[in-house]
């Protein structure tokens, strides 16, 4: 990897996220979304950790999860990938570069979400490192499809169901009331539980191999993304 590489991908790419205003109204959706409810339950003695990780779950999927998607999906739309990868800049150049642009604005969403809502108790080491593991499956989500969508239109269809899946698992809970039904174990299984498990204390070393398994699924996505992408070339 070329530091020097890296870094002139990050400058171009750092300026088309604040010129494209469907990227940068991303990260200001779960910073509304929090300051929403914060106001709301502030007065009854916090939000709870439930609503808490739903917020984490937005900033995830509409920030990191689609803005990565759509920055994808906008070289494809434009041709410009193929250019980037035949350039002297390797495809880790490119997606480090590219990666460390939504990591950024990830941690500017994430952050003033949090505080917004005052949650007390949240950056605990152990939250931190399940925040860090949730926001690379992420990442590697949005290079998979961005590497499949052929146009930027058509990321939305992707995004729905993703947000809902992964975004706002915990939902289900409003949804099933059975705690015994079928659907509710098997989203016990899903990232976001893993990371409200861990926010309520009764995380494990289980909750961290399921996300490093989740992971390595999302890498698996990633590598069969770009094979098929290169064979389409």
């Amino acid at each position: 990897m070329n530091i020097a590489r890296v870094a002139a991908i990050f400058e171009k790419d750092f300026k088309e996220f604040m010129r494209n205003m469907m990227l940068f109204t991303s990260v200001l959706i779960p910073i509304v979304i929090a300051a929403f409810f914060g106001r709301i339950d502030g007065a009854e003695g916090g939000v709870p950790n439930e609503m808490v990780i739903i917020i984490v779950g937005v900033v995830f999927t509409a920030v990191t999860f689609s803005s990565m998607m759509t920055m994808m999906a906008e070289e494809n739309e434009k041709d410009t990938l193929r250019g980037l990868l035949q350039s002297p800049a390797t495809i880790i150049d490119i997606i480090a570069g590219k990666s460390s642009v939504i990591t950024l604005m990830t941690i500017i969403s994430l952050v003033a979400s949090i505080m917004l809502i005052e949650v007390s108790g949240f950056w605990t080491v152990e939250n931190i490192a399940g925040l860090i593991l949730l926001g690379i499956f992420f990442l590697n989500l949005g290079i998979g499809i961005g590497l499949l969508v052929k146009s930027v239109a058509t990321t939305s269809v992707y995004l729905i169901p993703i947000m809902f899946l992964f975004g706002f698992t915990p939902y289900i809970e409003f949804l099933v009331t059975d705690e015994g039904h079928i659907a509710r174990q098997i989203a016990e299984y899903f990232p976001l539980y893993q990371n409200l498990y861990i926010l309520n204390g009764d995380g494990g070393t289980a909750e961290f191999l399921i996300l490093l398994a989740w992971i390595a699924v999302s890498f698996v996505i990633v590598l069969w993304a770009f094979n098929k992408r290169k064979s389409d070339d």
